[in-house]
């Protein structure tokens, strides 16, 4: 008598023996019309929207930037029609200025936090970081991008906010310094009398300054849970920045790069303005550089576009430059420093945020 396995009987099976389990049937559209209640296909879903994700995060930028050209082509076009008759090398030693700007801020911001940074990654997002900076309102887009850089790093997020008020508060304290620095080494470089704003526009610069100071106090004091959030915030801050004052080449990072970044800016205007045949010294520049950005830097609009540039634009006439030819630098001037690596800082701010840097 032949033994057959359990396996292969071919009879049926005893009473009260528990079924085979049948196997799952597949997922599919017509099978599982809803989807979410499918477990094989929310992780599909899932894994797809992942990876989409990211790649229509890396094509905001250069759609947004394509938005704004579209919107704002007139000055691309005028600043371009009167760059071709200008003198290359006077706009080859401007784009120079305009690089080194970019590893100036890079200093400030490598200045601003005890970690060390990666001196190429840190380059790049700050590179990355102009065209986001040239797209949003009061310096948002290059605070975000350097934020998520330095989370990149393994930098929580308080130590990085930290760093990003530190940043914000000793860039216009060393531009006023060096102000004040031009203010005594040429005293008869202008008639002030020409640049000094008006009562009205005192009281409301005074009043403009006076909110700002106060309503993240009052606001804090109102809304009880935003105290604990604000003192941890300022605990970090004020941690952070006495140990950076304790390290000498984070000192010199920090206030040297901050000081040297509105010089550099100025050195850019004055090699367009050469290049065009305005009749300005560099001094004089950086003077008008130095007191149109402080008067209305804080005005909130991309990269300073806008206000800075009438301005610029008032403080060269009244030291005697022609309008037309003032207004042609200023536009020359933004197209070297923002239209020409737009594109290129896109292009990288792409790159960082594909390869996860950012």
């Amino acid at each position: 008598m032949s033994l057959l396995p359990l396996d292969d009987h071919p009879g049926p099976l005893p009473a009260g023996s528990p079924a085979a389990p049948s196997p799952a049937p597949a997922c599919s559209a017509s099978a599982c019309p809803d989807a979410s209640a499918c477990p094989d296909a929310s992780p599909a879903r899932s894994s797809s929207t992942s990876r989409l994700l990211p790649r229509l995060l890396s094509l905001l930028p250069l759609l947004l930037i394509a938005a704004w050209a579209a919107f704002d082509w007139r000055t691309v076009y005028d600043g371009a029609a009167r760059l071709a008759a200008a003198d290359p090398w006077w706009l080859l030693a401007a784009v120079f200025f305009t690089c080194l700007g970019w590893v100036c801020a890079a200093c400030v911001r490598q200045g601003a936090i005890p970690d060390r940074l990666p001196p190429g990654l840190l380059l790049a997002s700050q590179f990355a970081a102009g065209a986001a900076n040239h797209v949003l309102p009061a310096s948002i887009g290059a605070h975000a991008v350097t934020v998520r850089f330095l989370q990149g790093r393994g930098i929580p997020l308080s130590r990085a906010a930290a760093s990003l008020a530190l940043y914000s508060l000793v860039r216009p304290i060393a531009k006023t310094a060096v102000f004040l620095v031009f203010l005594l080494a040429f005293p008869d470089l202008v008639r002030l009398d020409e640049l000094v704003p008006d009562r009205r526009t005192l009281l409301l610069g005074a009043s403009a300054l006076t909110i700002g100071l106060t309503a993240p106090l009052l606001l804090v004091a109102a809304v009880p849970p935003l105290r604990r959030p604000a003192l941890t915030f300022v605990r970090t801050a004020l941690t952070d920045a006495r140990r950076l004052h304790t390290m000498p080449a984070r000192v010199l990072a920090l206030w040297g790069g901050a000081a040297a970044t509105p010089l550099l800016q100025a050195s850019v205007i004055f090699c367009v303005g050469a290049s065009l045949g305005l009749p300005m010294t560099w001094a004089q520049v950086v003077f008008a550089f130095l007191a149109a950005s402080t008067a209305v830097g804080a005005v909130p609009a991309p990269g300073g576009i806008g206000p800075v540039d009438a301005a610029l634009v008032f403080t060269m006439v009244a030291f005697g430059a022609p309008l037309g030819l003032a207004t042609a630098t200023v536009i020359g001037y933004r197209v070297v420093t923002v239209w020409l690596p737009l594109l290129p800082g896109a292009f990288v701010l792409s790159t960082l945020v594909h390869r996860k840097v950012l």
